[in-house]
């Protein structure tokens, strides 16, 4: 069919040049550069072996240096152990099979370590990821087969916007404690779906607290087994916990990003490893590990009998492991079969464990920020499909401008809100902000339908504070710079630093150190953020509040929130042109961070051209919220 056929070449494309971004980055860099991308760990240490699954090899691993540096190492990525005396030659491939703080377990494709792994200078490389888009491709391919199958191809056809979606009245025979009206709403068309319910979920509305009810709801009600799953580890993760405290039987399929001794319990690794058939597993791991050296003691001596004594020894250990993985596969399967909630990315959705498993409802999380394709790969699975999300937030992250322009950023969760709007429920209330910093953000997406909660609604930072404020540079001659491919405004960021220096001291009368306000100083150009951190870090007077402040770029922030939050909006030109700020959902994410005060900073004779921040700035005049920088000392 047409429609997967355009997506798997939007794919294709999306493929092509993330792993032209890859090689780029790779083939020419040194081990530092790679190491500082996040790509490498150099130097590592072994710290153990173990024979993992089909006989192959795991390898335990740690870095003993360089651990404050970020990586993108995760559960089921492709990755090399190499030596650095020949990196080039001396290199073998394996999968991560477990990540958690500066270790990790790799999965190598052989039996034994190679001899040059006994030299030192050991270092692990992340491989470009074919794997993912393998099991995207394959999930697309499915459903482009299903769609003309009458029983199985029902609900794909729903989702291409061939038929359209059906709701069954029914009653929820308990109380949904602790949720507004349009939270009830959102948990009563999930339930009353037969293939397809979206709930919108606007900054602040409490979307985690009516999918954990909903999920709730739908298993005491229907007593089947539900798949949940988000693009990130980290959404997965707080659904996980939260579903968990609620005394459902949770089982998380990979590793979880925050490893906490709760999250890992829920694990299939460490169910398996409490299991009561362990210790039997133990004790033939260990025979067959005891064997397999035995046998590497005739590795250098030719004759027959040493041959065939190997050969010998090699056998039997290959039958014990046989007998591990039989053993293992029904611990997993037993486990799998008794959870009320199976909890994984969208990718490890077809992790091995589940692979073949079917559900009745799938809920995808975050859906307005996953990749279609890879929103196939849960959904081949089910029946019904729950997606919940903000599609009037940030999109996904796309490597190709081309892929993205074609369609590949538009989501699922768009597609489908806009084909049936009787399937969407936007939750309205908001616990998050005062009801000025919510209002505009309402008016401009969300049909001026969200209310604050009275607990949020009026309040303030301290009595007399105004909680949104736009301060306008215009006439300064804060002119921005371009360095390299981003944008960078130093005398805004003086200013806004200026500013932050009065705020903070007049936050010293009203907090004390302990209770201090937390503050986010956001831009959208990497180059302005390098410029605010170094600012912090030269101000002795903010560093006291370091632990307080938080300087980075908007994509770093969705989800998240602080008391006050600092826009920078950099732009400066005399031709009118703002680049990134036109994406306006975006500013959608920046604007809704704060809970108390929000102050934005910009150029308003060079935004103003953009209808969207000439009515940000009108509306911050209307609530006396509009400042010039000129009023501020120092600019007179």
């Amino acid at each position: 069919m047409d429609y997967f056929k355009k997506l798997l070449n939007l794919l294709q494309i999306e493929q092509d040049e993330d792993r032209r971004a890859y090689l780029k980055l790779t083939e020419t860099s040194s081990t530092a550069e790679r190491r500082a991308a996040g790509l490498t760990w150099y130097p590592i240490a072994i710290k153990g072996t173990e024979i993992g699954r089909g006989d192959y090899l795991t390898v335990e691993i740690e870095r003993p240096s360089h651990q404050d540096l970020s990586h993108q190492f995760r559960f089921g990525a492709s990755a090399a152990l190499f030596s650095n005396h020949d990196p080039k030659t001396d290199r073998i491939n394996g999968t991560v099979s477990y990540q958690g703080g500066n270790r990790l377990k790799l999965t190598l494709n052989t039996e034994e370590l190679p001899d040059w792994s006994r030299n030192g200078k050991l270092g692990i490389d992340l491989l470009f990821d074919d794997n993912s888009y393998d099991e995207m491709q394959k999930a697309l391919k499915l459903a482009a087969k299903l769609i003309d199958d009458n029983k199985d191809g029902h609900l794909t056809r729903v989702l291409t916007g061939q038929s359209a979606p059906a709701f069954i009245p029914e009653t929820i025979h308990y109380p949904l404690q602790g949720l507004n009206d349009s939270q009830r709403q959102a948990v009563q068309k999930i339930i009353e779906a037969q293939e397809l319910a979206i709930v919108h979920g606007p900054p602040g509305t409490g979307k985690t607290t009516t999918l954990v009810q909903a999920i709730k709801t739908l298993i005491k009600q229907n007593k089947q087994q539900i798949l949940v799953v988000a693009p990130s580890n980290t959404a997965v993760d707080l659904l996980s916990e939260k579903l968990n405290n609620e005394g459902l039987n949770v089982l998380r399929i990979g590793n979880p990003a925050r490893v906490s001794e709760k999250l890992m319990a829920l694990t299939l690794d460490s169910r398996i490893s409490a299991h009561n058939d362990m210790k039997e597993i133990k004790k033939l791991k260990k025979q067959a590990s005891e064997y397999k050296n035995m046998a590497h003691k005739y590795k250098r001596n030719f004759g027959k009998a040493e041959r065939d004594q190997r050969k010998a020894l090699f056998d039997a250990a290959h039958q014990l492991i046989k007998e591990v993985d039989k053993t293992e596969q029904f611990i997993a399967e037993d486990l799998i079969g008794k959870a009320q909630i199976i909890t994984a990315t969208l990718v490890g959705a077809n992790h091995y464990t589940i692979r073949d498993l079917k559900f009745h409802t799938v809920v995808i999380d975050e859906a307005g920020q996953a990749l279609e394709p890879a929103c196939w790969i849960p959904i081949s699975k089910a029946k019904k499909v729950i997606l919940a999300g903000d599609h009037l937030q940030l999109p996904p992250t796309i490597k190709s401008q081309q892929a993205a322009k074609d369609g590949l950023s538009t989501t699922l969760l768009e597609k489908c809100a806009a084909l049936y709007p009787e399937a969407v429920v936007l939750l309205e209330e908001q616990y998050r902000m005062n009801e000025a910093i919510m209002d505009f953000s309402s008016k401009e997406f969300y049909d001026n339908r969200l209310k604050a909660n009275e607990s949020v609604a009026n309040r303030l930072l301290f009595p007399g504070d105004i909680p949104l404020s736009f301060v306008d540079t215009a006439g300064c001659g804060f002119d921005e710079k371009q360095e390299g491919t981003s944008t960078a405004n130093p005398e805004e960021a003086a200013f806004l630093f200026k500013h932050l220096h009065k705020l903070v001291g007049e936050l010293k009368e009203h907090y004390s150190a302990e209770n201090f306000p937390t503050i986010a100083v956001i831009s959208p150009y990497k180059e302005q953020i390098r410029i605010l951190n170094q600012l912090l870090s030269d101000s002795p007077e903010l560093m006291v509040y370091a632990d307080k402040i938080a300087v980075n770029t908007i994509d770093s922030f969705q989800g998240q929130e602080r008391d006050v939050v600092y826009i920078s909006l950099t732009r400066s030109n005399t031709e009118g042109e703002i680049g990134f700020l036109n994406d306006i959902r975006r500013m959608n994410v920046a604007m809704t961070r704060a809970r108390k005060k929000l102050v934005m900073i910009g150029d308003s004779s060079t935004l103003a051209y953009a209808p969207f921040y000439a009515d940000m700035i009108s509306y911050t005049e209307q609530l006396n919220g509009y400042q010039s920088a000129w009023d501020y000392a120092g600019y007179d």
